[in-house]
């Protein structure tokens, strides 16, 4: 038996909206964030997940919400599907960690998981931590479809992991999960899982 995951960024925060690291900082959603959420809300009216999981931090909860009360579903909360931790680059831009210290930049665009961030964290156990969760999530719901509403690189990670891919190359084969838009997940019982889309958007006029 399977399960379908639809995997979900949260909208737009302010230091998103500027190439910031945002990690495990609770960074609320702008304007633009939540239109995404409310987007995110229509669109699950019309393709009705059996259930709701988030993050613990309120960007993602904000992102859920509209969606839970349209279909009147609770959403559940895992901690493990936090974002990672950046260490020293919470709140910064790339460019400014390059400016400050170009070795250690460039040594994370050429392989962020031997060599992350300062006082980040490991990004190995983040994949952990993120498919483990993705995995729970799926054996508790099989045969159904269910949202989940949590982050960029560790959802990154999580599917990575789940897919078989070198984490090393996490960057490079997802540059970017967009924000509100839905990357669908086939987990079975079996532990294989397959990727049947990436980055849908929930309406088209989204970016």
């Amino acid at each position: 038996m399977t399960t379908t995951l639809l995997l979900t960024r949260h909208g737009q925060t302010i230091w998103h909206a500027e190439n910031r690291y945002a990690g495990v900082s609770d960074i609320g959603l702008t304007e633009k964030g939540r239109e995404q959420a409310a987007a995110l809300a229509r669109w699950s009216t019309t393709h009705r997940p059996d259930a709701i999981w988030t993050s613990p931090l309120s960007r993602a909860i904000a992102t859920a919400q509209p969606a839970a009360q349209a279909l009147g579903i609770t959403p559940h909360r895992e901690n493990d599907l936090r974002e990672c931790d950046f260490g020293v680059v919470e709140g910064r831009t790339l460019a400014e960690f390059a400016a400050e210290v170009p070795a250690a930049a460039e040594a994370f665009r050429a392989d962020p998981v031997t060599y992350p961030f300062p006082e980040a964290e490991n990004p190995r156990e983040a994949a952990a931590r993120g498919s483990a969760a993705l995995r729970r999530i799926a054996k508790s719901h099989q045969g159904e479809r269910v949202l989940v509403v949590a982050h960029n690189t560790l959802l990154r990670l999580a599917l990575c992991t789940l897919l078989g891919i070198p984490l090393a190359e996490y960057r490079r084969v997802f540059p970017q999960l967009r924000n509100a838009a839905i990357t669908e997940l086939r987990l079975d019982t079996e532990g294989s899982a397959a990727l049947l889309s990436l980055n849908v958007p929930c309406e088209p006029d989204l970016p």
